[in-house]
């Protein structure tokens, strides 16, 4: 079913608008044994119903039709399969993402299909809970993702800032393990409501970073007393960025870097509340930067279920049922 699968956008497009063949990769993505079964009950007695493009369960019992979308991103969606498979395959391999008006236009949708539709997409791409933590080197920084005040209105500037440097920003931190030879460093990163301190950084650095662990940090007083657990050196950035040639958080920047540009130079403004989204859809991209973009849309494609965002979920911005990436 993978081999079928283009490596480019323009031979994706062609291979997709193929009923057959959409249908085909995502019924091997929906049931990788190759054996429908119900949903509902589990059974492996299923019809398919040509004339409605569903499935029907012989068992007796609510909901017996359902189709390849269900319990996925998918659902409920009277979107075609073709138009998801192009909007899929854009978020995951264009390097500063793709805005929902790009897809709008692109797709032939109107701008808050596309906005739901990338959302649902991004928050396949979440990972939730890591088995494995991080060893060996370990960076650990954060950043601050917010508008800049020189940039703002005089009414705007006195409503939003009300404070010096990050206080009304909203925190992201990132760990990322260094990989040599053939593998490349991978990263996680989590959003924070509030500022991250001490007891938040110890925290998530518990869960993700295996004990003994060489971890490189800056200055930051919320890293002081790691160096019981881990061997911790930091390096102050007032005066060097680099320290005995190992001792930095550069990978991070880089991943900054990226990140901010996305945010930048695609969407411009993100509400803080949708953040931890376009975080974990900018780390599955780095994360997979050295596969090709076959590579990268498959892996995502097959995240896509058992994973479903409501419109009233992500309306919601209280940040209410919060998870970040990591926890």
């Amino acid at each position: 079913m993978n081999d079928n699968v283009p490596k480019a956008l323009q031979e994706a497009i062609t291979y997709f608008a193929d009923y057959a063949n959409a249908h085909a990769f995502w019924a091997g993505v929906r049931w990788p044994s190759g054996q429908v079964c119900c949903p509902t009950c589990g059974s492996v007695r299923v019809r398919y119903i040509q004339t409605r493009r569903q499935r029907e369960c012989r068992e007796r019992h609510p909901k017996r039709r359902f189709s390849l979308k269900t319990q996925t991103i998918m659902e409920d969606s009277p979107l075609p399969l073709e138009k998801w498979t192009a909007a899929l395959w854009v978020e995951v391999n264009c390097k500063n993402s793709i805005s929902s008006w790009e897809v709008h236009r692109d797709l032939g949708v109107t701008q808050k299909t596309a906005w739901f539709m990338l959302h649902r997409i991004r928050h396949a791409l979440h990972v939730g809970s890591f088995d494995k933590r991080l060893c060996g080197a370990v960076e650990v920084d954060e950043t601050f993702v917010g508008g800049r005040s020189e940039f703002m209105h005089k009414s705007k500037r006195r409503v939003k800032i009300t404070g010096g440097g990050p206080k009304d920003k909203t925190a992201v931190v990132g760990l990322l393990e260094r990989h040599s030879g053939n593998k490349h460093s991978t990263v996680r990163a989590t959003v924070f409501k509030g500022y991250p301190n001490k007891d938040s950084l110890h925290e998530i650095i518990h869960r993700n970073v295996q004990g003994g662990s060489e971890l490189y940090t800056d200055t930051h007083g919320g890293y002081v007393g790691l160096g019981a657990y881990y061997a911790h050196r930091f390096v102050d950035h007032a005066e060097a960025y680099v320290k005995d040639k190992v001792v930095h958080t550069n990978g991070l920047e880089n991943f900054w870097s990226l990140f901010k540009r996305c945010i930048k130079g695609t969407h411009v403004a993100i509400a803080p509340c949708h953040l931890f989204r376009y975080v974990d859809s900018e780390a599955y991209r780095f994360n997979n930067r050295k596969l090709d973009d076959r590579g990268r849309f498959i892996g995502a494609a097959g995240s896509i279920v058992g994973k479903r965002l409501m419109y009233k979920e992500l309306i919601n911005t209280s940040w209410e049922g919060y998870t970040s990436a990591g926890n």
